[in-house]
């Protein structure tokens, strides 16, 4: 019994840190769009922001393997 709720806690956890960085780099990505300055910077934050949310993405699917 011990077993299964450290393991449902750790699942529990990981999923929580998971979606807590989802929505920092989205909320990054979508700030970028409502600041409204489209100079290189701007293009480059927006690359970070999206590169940090498929990271997000292509971790949650490769934890369902």
């Amino acid at each position: 019994m011990d077993n299964l709720f450290v393991k449902k806690k750790s699942w529990i956890k990981a999923n929580l840190e998971w979606l807590l960085q989802l929505i920092a780099s989205l909320s990054w990505m979508i700030s970028v769009f409502v600041y409204g300055t489209y100079e290189l910077g701007d293009y480059l934050q927006l690359l970070a922001s999206s590169s940090w949310t498929a990271s997000n993405i292509m971790i949650y699917f490769s934890r369902l393997d």
